[in-house]
């Protein structure tokens, strides 16, 4: 198995609050990410990446392929609904430096095997990537699909599983691809323990919460199952659980996280987006309390 495993987070994109991206938070991000130890870094839907023109998704792939300087894979989304528009972003994001490509199958209409697997191997022919297939409930990849893909097209050697029940689909795509694809979790993260035990060998959570995911990685990896199941309950899913509540708001807890942290300057979300309302604003407020350090609470009470 070729594929990539492990903790990779999905960053942020930082914007300044005239909605332009902040280069210097990212690269915080960056750092506060890789100090971590994680097995590395995408660019995706957690990125906020559709709302991003084609000459920022260059940029913000640009700076941080020089801000990673070789020391983790970069993985780029470059999914669209067009051969054509997808072909262009994959060719975008190899001579920019990503190191792999992160695609879901075209989904404005339901297509059959074929033209999935042609759509494909021409962004692979194009780019010469290693390619991350990713099952999302818009559009699902069975595990009998995945096999089929993994066999036609050599360059896709990973698969995200993102289609609910996550925990059971880990499972029949675990026992569906065998050694041919490296299978990994997605949505949050929040069942990674119970992805780890059907045989995933990763995730992709928020780039926001890196350290508490690869606290309970390692655990998982040392047989520690009930530490990292510990940490998952009361670290990872009390922010899942809120961010998760309605439309966006993933988005506005998340920055909010890395604003916490001094990482992010601004929490700005670009439009369109839920905006929090005063309930969700008073339930962040008391995330952000008890997730704040337990040294900043005591400067904060002293």
């Amino acid at each position: 198995m070729t594929g990539i495993t492990g903790i990779v987070p999905i960053l942020l994109t930082p914007f300044r609050p005239d909605l332009t991206i902040d280069h210097d938070s990212l690269k915080r991000e960056i750092d506060a990410t890789l100090a971590t130890g994680v097995h590395g870094i995408g660019i995706a839907i957690g990125s906020e990446i559709f709302k991003l023109t084609r000459d920022e998704r260059r940029e913000m792939l640009r700076l941080t392929v020089e801000h990673v300087q070789g020391r983790v894979p970069v993985i780029m989304n470059t999914s669209a609904p067009g051969t054509a528009p997808a072909v262009e972003l994959a060719r975008d994001a190899a001579a920019a430096g990503a190191s792999r490509l992160m695609i879901w199958p075209p989904d404005f209409f339901a297509l059959g095997p074929g033209p999935v697997i042609a759509h494909l191997s021409r962004i692979a022919d194009a780019s010469q990537l290693p390619i991350i297939l990713q099952d999302v409930p818009q559009a699902p990849i069975s595990p009998a699909l995945a096999l089929r893909i993994a066999e036609a097209v050599p360059l896709v050697d990973t698969i995200k599983v993102e289609t609910n029940p996550t925990v059971a689909q880990v499972g029949a795509m675990v026992s569906a691809v065998r050694d041919k694809l490296a299978v990994l979790g997605g949505a949050g993260g929040g069942t990674l323990v119970e992805e780890y035990r059907r045989g995933a060998r990763g995730t992709m959570p928020f780039a926001s919460q890196a350290d508490e995911f690869m606290r309970a990685w390692r655990a998982l990896e040392a047989g520690q199952d009930e530490e990292a199941a510990e940490i998952i309950e009361t670290e990872i899913l009390p922010v899942s659980r809120l961010g998760f509540q309605s439309g966006d708001m993933f988005y506005h807890v998340h920055k909010a996280l890395l604003h916490q942290a001094g990482i992010f300057t601004s929490t700005s979300v670009r439009p369109p987006t839920a905006i929090p309302d005063e309930i969700t604003e008073l339930e962040l407020t008391r995330l952000l309390d008890r997730t704040k350090p337990k040294s900043t609470k005591e400067k904060t009470t002293a």
